[in-house]
């Protein structure tokens, strides 16, 4: 294999190479001297489009999934790898804290209820939800494989690591076994707050509905499940497993109107990245219709609007509701951190890779706020 040099001469590269290793760097059977096997075009087309894939999942993928994914891997690692990304790993993250912390602030608000024997049930309780957000996720990359080969070419669907077949085996196990879960451990209040999530999320995506093509439907999905369900379904769920009777404190009120503002905001700056392949589909969203930059600080003013009323919901509860220096230093502090980093995102001029951080921020003062919930 020969190629030009700075003089203009041919230099063979070959003998630069190690044996069993191809010009990208990956490792093959033949060597360059033995030249037995070749690539025909079809495969050589295949194997640039998986280098492509594994070069986003690096960039663009550490921004939806918050880590880069080797998608290089074979065998029973490589399948492992496609269903974790397949549940979008980011939304699990936030999921698992979520949960942990509104059971976590139950516990410590009755502390003599506290029975160790039902631990077997919240954990059938927590994998019923990460069931339900996988059966959400992994739906919508069925029915937005084309989009995703645009927006996200790192999602297993999109990058052909998992067939159609095997993501709908995966979606109807994840529902029929999330759904089981609930009916068989939880009241039929949670029945029905777990089955109306599964069909928002449904909704969501299959057409005819598939209300994502439309930017206000497609954000109250999002905050619904996300916000009121989440919260208040997890809250309800626990306090009934405890053979406590319902009753809103100040900090579960809290919490599950400020997850739905927040849950708002993700919904909104979800798609900031995404611009160039909603409008190829016509799917409308805020960032198609506003822009990049109008979408940024729409989300931006709601969750400051958030934290301040966090902050004000410290001084107005009265005193023993919360705890004020937590509430106060906290909020006051994610707000700070909010504002830097929308003060980076329009100095770098609304780049892609300043809206992925961006929106990774976002994401991060998600989880913050539950890592604090229990001690607020």
């Amino acid at each position: 294999m020969k190629c030009c040099s700075k003089g203009g001469g041919a230099v063979d590269v070959r003998a630069s190479l190690p044996r069993g290793v191809n010009g990208d760097g990956t490792a093959h059977v033949a060597t360059w001297r033995t030249p037995k096997r070749r690539f025909e075009p079809a495969q050589r087309h295949e194997s640039a489009r998986k280098r492509c894939v594994l070069t986003l999942s690096s960039a663009s993928g550490a921004s939806a999934d918050f880590g880069s994914v080797d998608q290089s891997q074979s065998g029973t690692g490589s399948a492992l790898n496609a269903f974790w990304r397949f549940l979008r790993p980011h939304t699990i993250r936030g999921t698992l804290l979520g949960t942990t912390a509104l059971v976590a602030r139950v516990l410590m608000e009755n502390p003599s209820s506290i029975d160790w024997t039902l631990m077997p049930r919240a954990l059938i309780g927590l994998l019923a939800l990460l069931c339900g957000n996988g059966y959400i996720v992994g739906i919508n990359q069925i029915y937005d494989e084309e989009i995703d080969r645009v927006n996200k070419p790192f999602l297993p669907v999109a990058a052909g690591d998992l067939t159609k077949a095997q993501a709908w085996v995966l979606v109807v196990l994840l529902a029929g076994g999330g759904l089981a879960a609930v009916l068989t451990q939880f009241g039929t209040l949670t029945a029905k707050l777990y089955t109306l999530g599964l069909f928002l999320g449904t909704i969501y995506s299959v057409p005819p509905f598939r209300l994502k093509r439309y930017a206000l439907p497609a954000f109250l999905i999002i905050a619904i499940v996300r916000g009121v369900l989440l919260n208040f379904g997890v809250y309800h769920a626990t306090r009934e497993a405890l053979l406590l009777p319902f009753r809103w404190s100040p900090a579960a009120a809290f919490i599950t109107l400020f997850g739905t503002v927040f849950a708002t905001v993700i919904a909104i700056t979800k798609d900031l990245a995404d611009v160039e392949g909603d409008k190829k589909f016509n799917i409308g969203t805020f960032a198609t219709a506003l822009g990049v930059r109008g979408v940024a600080f729409l989300g931006s003013g709601l969750l400051l609007a958030n934290y301040m009323g966090a902050i004000g919901a410290a001084f107005l509860a009265g005193q023993g509701n919360f705890r004020m220096a937590v509430m106060v230093g906290a909020h006051a502090l994610f707000a700070a951190l909010l504002v830097k980093s929308t003060v980076a995102l329009d100095k770098a001029k609304y780049s892609k890779e300043s809206v992925q951080e961006y929106y990774r921020a976002i994401w991060n003062l998600f989880y913050s706020e539950y890592l604090i919930f229990p001690f607020i």
